[in-house]
This record gives C-alpha cells, structure tokens and sequence, in this order.
C-alpha cells in the first residue's frame, strides 16, 4: 500500500517537473524536490523499491535542472 502512495506522490511529481522544464518556470524545481523527499520517504518504509527509485530519479532530474538553469530559471 505504502509502495503505491509512493507512486502516486512519484508521478505527480514527475508532472510537475514536466511543467518546470518550461523556460522561466524552473523555480517550481524547488516546491518539487521537497514533495519527492516525502514519496522518498513513504518509498523507504515499503517493501517494494519502485516508488522510492521513481522519486529519487524525479529529485535527480529536478537537481540537475536547477544547476543547468543556474537555480532560477
């Protein structure tokens, strides 16, 4: 159960840094990593790793975003 709340939190996230990719909407990167540390977390206290993998790439993508962007844009 814990797995899919982790996915949903996961996907919803993965959306939202979807939309962040737009030029001059990056800074939504940083109301998304928090969101993917809480599916981090719902993820960690599951059996399965699927719902922690999908968050942690979202926060890895979103990072890397951020850098490129220079942490605005």
């Amino acid at each position: 159960m814990l797995n899919i709340v982790s996915l949903i939190i996961g996907v919803v996230a993965l959306l939202c840094a979807g939309i962040a990719f737009i030029p001059l909407l990056g800074i939504l990167n940083y109301l998304v990593i928090p969101l993917a540390l809480i599916g981090v977390g719902v993820g960690v206290a599951s059996k399965n790793d699927s719902g922690r993998n999908l968050n942690l790439f979202v926060i890895v993508v979103c990072i890397v975003r951020l850098m490129l962007g220079g942490g605005i844009f």
